[in-house]
């Protein structure tokens, strides 16, 4: 017997297809992802020289090293992939949502459509808050130097810094969605986040210390900040879509 799986049409009256066929969808969604994140890495790869210069801002006089023969090309390979899957955002959330509707009735799809565009906003508003907090990381970090501990740093550990800081950040800011969705499908409700929110506190900051690069205390407790502002964000979501 041929595996099934659950679809809507236009009306949102449900009927089956092929298990195969959804497969051959997820692939064909997951190439054109693919091939957009290329096409932003491609597009960042062109400017790279441009974002180096930008990044490294934070260092002002401070000089980059790097020791092997490849180095210099792979910082650019580096550079390119997450601006590649920044670039790539809009049309990876698309591809998403162009997988998931089909399983919607019509009024979910109307309900849940507006979370597109706030899932890019999200997005862009952690990588400008992980934008901001990079100069005081960066500061702090640097200024424990001295005479005796003169900063010789390597360009591939300080980019590989900078890129995880921004995708982290911006990453970490699409947890209402997360929550958001539960909701809808009745794991949580707002009167429990409001229950969870000592426990959510503890484990965000947990969450933070280990997932922040580096070794300062400024990016950690900035991400810290910005997820307990997002977790109240995300009860006034909950509530507001009758949870």
């Amino acid at each position: 017997m041929t595996a099934k799986a659950l679809v809507r049409d236009a009306d949102g009256a449900s009927t089956t297809a092929p298990l195969v066929d959804h497969l051959r969808e997820l692939r064909r969604r997951i190439v054109i992802s693919l091939l957009a994140v290329a096409a932003g890495a491609a597009t960042t790869f062109a400017l790279a020289d441009g974002l180096i210069t930008l990044l490294r801002s934070p260092l002002g006089a401070v000089n980059l090293y790097f020791t092997g023969v490849g180095d210099a090309f792979g910082i650019r390979m580096q550079l390119s992939l997450i601006g590649g899957i920044a670039l790539a955002m809009p049309i990876l959330l698309w591809q998403a949502w162009a997988f998931i509707s089909p399983g919607l009735t019509k009024s979910e799809r109307r309900s849940a459509r507006p979370w597109l565009p706030l899932a890019l906003l999200l997005f862009l508003i952690g990588a400008a808050v992980a934008w901001s907090v990079l100069p005081f990381a960066v500061g702090f970090l640097l200024s424990f130097a001295s005479a005796d501990l003169l900063p010789m740093i390597a360009a591939d550990r300080y980019f590989g810094f900078v890129g995880g800081l921004i995708l982290v950040f911006a990453l970490a800011a699409e947890y209402p969605i997360l929550l958001v969705f539960l909701s809808r499908v009745g794991i949580i409700t707002s009167a429990k986040l409001r229950t969870w929110r000592r426990g959510a506190v503890v484990a965000i900051v947990i969450l933070s210390t280990i997932a922040t690069p580096g070794t300062d205390i400024v990016s950690p407790l900035i991400l810290a900040v910005t997820l307990l502002i997002l977790y109240e964000f995300s009860i006034i979501l909950v509530k507001a879509g009758g949870k």
